[in-house]
């Protein structure tokens, strides 16, 4: 009996064995993967620390040679010390050619890291969702549509200036790196004036990627407060009506919900009027195309600002921003053909308005917050104010201890600077810097064939107000910490017709194309990140002859003793105006800028407006 019975379970046992699939390559390599520990360095550390950059490398190589059919490295450029930029392509089947996925209707997500490299949550967290969508395939679900391109550490000259001692705003990790590159760039002020070589190499490779959502990764300064992860989307006056909705409507709501039911406390980014007194409100910002989330709505995308909150602990923050990169990917595959389908929408309403310019077609340069405001419960924490000896004004303190209050807010944002596009800028061969970065951006550039004149619209200037003090490296015409408000750029430019010529090579920059409001904002003087505003043409503004005063004395004489009405405007204004009365060459230049003598070119703004393209010699 016992014999039979040992005879009946060896037999089910091998039958057992039998019904098993058989080990493949395939199905050992999978064990092997699972087995093998991909925690990532910041995990391993129980997220005391963030890799450098040979130790981000080697991860992402480690797991694109678990994964090589659906992970690619792409070296897109070098930094200013010669660091390669790597961008890594998440793809569910292989394909990797952004032509072919465009064509096929998939989104393509480009998710950017590092762009301050003392800011490293966005990093470690994207390496635990690229070992999560491939190598565990815990989230392979995130790439069922979507196409993921990952940029982990955008500046790799400041994440290499590695140190303690970087960000003493932030709780961890122990070693960060610095916020700016090795040429002392802010890559997050850099977009539309593309200094930096990081930001040509960065140009290049949305240009050839055309991503169909972007996301910028970032850790706060600024208040205390409960949240753990706050997010910003580009929505208001200058947004594409499309995507204006379906953000407001669609991506807001799912992300709110989905990261709150993670364990995040989720809000919107929060500025505050007065840092040290929380109950004075908030602030609300449009952002400028300096910033990334800025310009990604020149090129008609939508895009995220990704803000973690300083104070809380690194693993709560690289936990939260990975959230809220699921959450994204989630919805982005769910409403992938509404995407794509809209992003469509935004490139063809672009070309066409270019097409066919109207004076009643204003295109907003420039926003700022409306007087209104709505109440916004404010997740905050306790706090007392008390006046400081050390600064000698008020100064917060804040307990920890959560404390929601209701606290004013604009109520949302309106156009405070508008213009008519032209069909068409034409800009001077001769200013090369301003057209380098026009190439730069990837713009369709005609040139000139022989020289051409016509009478055209541009603009006079008066010699306008300087920042005190130098930013990103460029003497600029606007307070770098006022933009988006109302007085941003200190400039008096009147719109004129003049008669303008125009040597062979000048470049026509036509608008009916899609990425057409970067020339806009580029070209507009009124533009906040203007060709103008940034510097590029401070010598419109340098009067280069001048007259002895002996002979503007002289000269002065002969030209009142031959016009009464001149000498009275002159006595005038001696009489009404005490400065000018008191400038000894403020009263000879009255006469000089009236003469046959002075530079009718000074103030005169270069680029021109063309409401046709007809007559001009063009290649």
């Amino acid at each position: 009996m016992k014999k039979q019975l040992c005879f009946l379970l060896m037999s089910a046992v091998t039958c057992a064995l039998a019904q098993q699939p058989k080990a493949t390559p395939e199905s050992k390599r999978r064990i092997v993967k699972q087995e093998a520990d991909w925690r990532t360095p910041a995990e391993a550390s129980n997220y005391l620390r963030t890799p450098r950059y040979e130790e981000t490398m080697a991860y992402v190589r480690r797991v694109a040679a678990a994964a090589p059919q659906q992970v690619k490295l792409e070296s897109f450029g070098k930094t200013a010390a010669g660091r390669d930029l790597v961008a890594v392509i998440v793809s569910r089947d292989g394909v990797f050619e952004p032509g072919a996925l465009h064509r096929s209707g998939r989104p393509v997500v480009m998710i950017q890291n590092a762009i301050h490299a003392g800011e490293m949550d966005g990093k470690d967290a994207c390496l635990a969702l690229l070992r999560d969508m491939v190598v565990t395939k815990a989230k392979a679900a995130l790439l069922e549509h979507a196409v993921v391109v990952i940029i982990p550490i955008y500046n790799a000259d400041g994440h290499e200036r590695y140190g303690p001692h970087n960000r003493i705003n932030q709780n961890g990790p122990e070693e960060t790196g610095w916020r700016v590159t090795a040429q002392t760039l802010n890559l997050n002020r850099d977009y539309v004036k593309a200094d930096a070589p990081e930001t040509r190499a960065w140009l290049k490779l949305w240009n050839r990627w055309l991503p169909d959502f972007f996301v910028d990764d970032h850790v706060t300064d600024g208040a205390d407060y409960q949240y753990d992860v706050t997010y910003h989307l580009t929505t208001g006056p200058s947004a594409f009506p499309g995507h204006d909705e379906w953000l407001r409507n669609t991506v807001e709501p799912y992300l709110d919900k989905s990261v709150a039911a993670a364990g995040h406390v989720v809000g919107p980014l929060i500025f505050l009027k007065d840092d040290t007194d929380p109950s004075k409100g908030m602030e609300r910002f449009p952002n400028v195309p300096r910033f990334a989330d800025g310009y990604t709505y020149l090129q008609n995308r939508p895009g995220m600002l990704v803000e973690m909150h300083m104070l809380k602990d690194y693993k709560t923050r690289v936990t939260g921003n990975y959230e809220i990169l699921r959450a994204l990917l989630e919805l982005v595959n769910r409403e992938a053909e509404r995407l794509v389908r809209v992003n469509r929408e935004a490139d063809a309403a672009r070309i066409e308005a270019g097409k066919n310019p109207t004076p009643k077609a204003r295109y907003p340069l420039r926003l700022g917050a409306v007087q209104q405001t709505e109440p916004f419960r404010f997740r905050g924490v306790k706090y007392k104010r008390t006046l400081s000896e050390v600064s000698g004004k008020m100064r917060i303190e804040y307990s920890g201890e959560p404390s929601d209050m209701t606290i004013p807010q604009p109520a949302g944002l309106e156009v405070v600077g508008a213009v008519a596009p032209p069909r068409a800028y034409i800009v001077p061969a001769q200013w090369t810097t301003v057209i380098d970065v026009l190439e730069a951006h990837g713009l369709r550039l005609l040139r000139t064939t022989r020289e051409w004149a016509a009478e055209i619209e541009t603009y006079r200037c008066q010699t306008p107000t300087w920042h005190a003090k130098p930013y990103e490296g460029r003497q600029v015409l606007f307070n770098p910490q006022a933009y988006g408000v109302r007085g941003y750029a200190q400039l008096d430019c009147k719109a004129v017709r003049e008669r303008m010529s125009f040597p062979a090579g000048s470049v026509v920059v036509p608008l009916d194309q899609r990425a057409a409001q970067v020339a806009i904002q580029w070209l507009e003087p009124y533009g906040p990140d203007s060709a103008l505003a940034w510097g590029l043409l401070n010598g419109i503004f340098e009067q280069k002859e001048y007259g002895e005063d002996y002979v503007l004395e002289k000269l002065a004489r002969e030209m009142m003793a031959r016009d009464p009405k001149l000498k009275q405007e002159f006595e005038g204004k001696i009489a009404g105006d005490a400065e000018f009365a008191a400038s000894a060459s403020a009263r000879l230049n009255f006469f000089y800028q009236r003469s046959p003598w002075w530079d009718g070119e000074l103030g005169l703004y270069p680029v021109g407006r063309l409401n046709t393209l007809e007559g001009i010699p063009l290649k």
